[in-house]
């Protein structure tokens, strides 16, 4: 498979709980459990949670090793936005709020006028922005 467009991309980064990770993006977002593997404590082995939609050419993995975790270490620049081109429906956020997101001002004012930002249980941020993308 070429590097262009057609290539799928995973996002990967540490989480302190995969449960709580797996409630705020899937029950609270809506994404789709897409794999998952539960470590059974073998050293140097680690449980992964894979969340996406089925057909996003991206998806999200989550990564605990429980012999020796890594600490989420966000800045106020690690964004996932998700541009639904449209306000973003309260509903949904409460929805993620509910599941364990906390809704916080964003770093960039600039995310805060084009949408709302909510911290995960792991401390990384995810935008939901009213604003359309298009690459063309």
């Amino acid at each position: 498979m070429p590097a262009d467009a057609t290539a799928h991309i995973r996002i990967a980064r540490p989480s302190r709980d995969l449960q709580a990770a797996e409630d705020f993006w899937t029950s609270g977002l809506g994404l789709d459990v897409l794999f998952r593997y539960t470590t059974d404590g073998t050293d140097g082995e680690h449980s992964l949670l894979m969340v996406g939609w089925l057909d996003a050419p991206w998806h999200l993995e989550l990564v605990h090793d429980p012999v020796a975790p890594i600490q989420p270490r966000p800045t106020p620049e690690d964004l996932l936005v998700i541009y639904l081109g449209e306000p973003v429906p309260d509903t949904l956020v409460e929805r993620l709020e509910r599941h364990g997101g906390k809704r916080v001002p964003a770093h960039n004012p600039y995310w805060d006028t084009w949408g709302v930002t909510l911290q995960d249980p792991d401390g990384y941020l995810l935008v939901l922005s009213t604003r359309a993308w298009s690459s063309s």
